[in-house]
């Protein structure tokens, strides 16, 4: 690698050339099939024909224009995003933590307008991830993101999701403004949230004046079956939202949504971008949407979901010196292990899978929503020539 790059990637010795679909070429002519998707990004796929060709019918048009003018393709996204939601504004970003960055403003704004400016308290839990900017790991709160760069910033509460005791008494709190949640957490494990407890946090927050934000930069836009992983709880939809990854199908892109009351603080010069919903991106987000917000796709992500899940449980029962359970939400799969995870992945890339890491020692599997029933199959298939080359391993080195 070249010592011209920061080293703050541990990257694995793959060059990748090119993509199609779910299937990544490498410049060693080695083929892998992707269940990474660029950290469950590339939704529809690498080179999906209608994002690219959005892409080359706007770049030969316009690039860019400052957000002092209108830009008629985030007006016809926000629609688009307002009519499939709870939300009834949005703003544009480039990425998943500027979205948290704004979800986080937009709820403090909220109690600083209505007279309350104390109320700055945004409420997380252990496990969860919302990016790099330095409120969002603060957000988070995981010591390894936070240490070394000066004092923790006040404001941000830290709770185990299992703390139901102590989540009541944080936000009953007079300085309490938010609470923010991933429905279905990625990095932290795929651990999916009970229905029944995201349905109590939206009424306890509602109760005592709290804002909840959900931040569904990786569980949302179909991910887990449904374009917004919280539908799967009628009654919890949430005051913000921030999205980001996959809205774009690989184009940097991401969005905060929100209800016009969670927002009203959000006056002109509250916030603002240079980039984030320029014409290029907004183009590809139109196009993404379309399909992604067709009932069809989001019928077959959870047919594929669904078809993983059974593969891997099967996989995990004959391998039970290996892996522990399956968990998550549609194609936003975990695999617990008890080998190291990883190993695990480099196991995997070996026999060409490549699947993501994950907190509480997980793989993640995270295929684009287009991935068909015998890509699944093959998928399962060389994840279990990984179980087994693992186990021999372990055999050979006792």
């Amino acid at each position: 690698m070249s010592d011209a790059l920061m080293g703050v990637y541990n990257r694995a010795p793959l060059e990748v050339e090119r993509g199609e679909g779910v299937w990544l070429h490498a410049r060693d002519g080695q083929v892998y099939l992707d269940c990474v998707s660029g950290i469950a990004t590339n939704a529809l796929g690498h080179c999906h024909p209608k994002l690219v060709a959005a892409l080359r019918d706007q770049a030969e048009r316009l690039w860019h224009v400052s957000n002092i003018f209108r830009i008629p393709g985030q007006e016809a996204l926000a629609e688009k995003l307002v009519h499939a939601s709870f939300a009834d504004v949005v703003f544009f970003a480039n990425s998943g933590t500027e979205a948290i960055e704004c979800a986080i403003k937009t709820a403090r704004k909220y109690h600083a307008a209505r007279g309350a400016p104390e109320r700055i308290d945004v409420i997380g839990f252990a496990g969860s991830f919302h990016g790099r900017t330095y409120a969002a790991v603060n957000a988070a709160g995981n010591p390894a993101y936070i240490d070394g760069f000066g004092p923790r910033l006040p404001g941000f509460v830290q709770l185990s999701l299992d703390d139901a005791a102590g989540l009541a008494a944080a936000i009953a709190a007079p300085t309490t403004a938010a609470v923010l949640v991933e429905p279905v957490q990625g990095e932290g494990g795929a651990r999916a949230l009970p229905v029944e407890w995201l349905q109590a946090l939206s009424a306890m927050a509602k109760a005592a004046g709290v804002l909840v934000i959900h931040d569904e930069v990786q569980c949302g836009m179909g991910r887990t079956g449904r374009l917004f992983a919280h539908q799967w709880a009628p009654g919890a939809e949430p005051d913000i939202m921030a999205i980001a990854k996959a809205m774009g199908g690989g184009f940097p892109m991401g969005a905060c949504l929100a209800s016009r009351e969670a927002a009203a603080g959000m006056v002109v010069g509250a916030h603002g971008t240079t980039f984030g919903g320029n014409p290029l991106a907004m183009a590809v987000g139109n196009a993404a949407f379309d399909v992604l917000a067709d009932p069809a796709t989001l019928t077959h992500a959870r047919e594929m979901g669904d078809r993983f899940a059974a593969g891997l449980n099967k996989l995990v029962a004959a391998y039970r010196d290996i892996a522990v359970d399956v968990r998550g939400k549609g194609l936003l799969i975990g695999v617990k292990l008890l080998v190291n995870n990883r190993t695990m992945m480099a196991t995997a890339r070996e026999h060409g899978l490549l699947v993501a890491g994950g907190g509480d020692n997980c793989i993640r599997l995270l295929p684009p929503l287009t991935i068909t029933a015998r890509e699944v199959d093959t998928a399962l298939d060389r994840l279990a020539m990984a179980f087994a080359t693992s186990r021999s391993r372990m055999a050979q080195a006792a």
